[in-house]
């Protein structure tokens, strides 16, 4: 605990790239949940443009709205 899923739209991250947000994230979870990083676990989850508004947009931002923290703005 905890698991991270971040979904988005394919894009090219290097190794660098990926390493750097996963560090990011890392060091934001521990600090906000107080646990090590060992316990934390980070998906990164590429999805397709055409697929958004059935894969993510309806089921986890309209229906499940009450959990989130931050709001887009399409």
């Amino acid at each position: 605990m905890p698991h991270v899923n971040i979904k988005h739209f394919p894009a090219v991250l290097n190794e660098e790239q990926a390493s750097e947000l996963v560090s990011a994230i890392t060091e934001a979870v521990t600090k906000a949940f107080g646990c090590k990083e060992d316990v934390v676990s980070i998906a990164l989850e590429p999805v397709e443009p055409e697929t958004w508004q059935d894969q993510v947009y309806a089921p986890e931002i309209v229906q499940r709205h009450h959990l989130l923290h931050k709001t887009p703005s399409y």
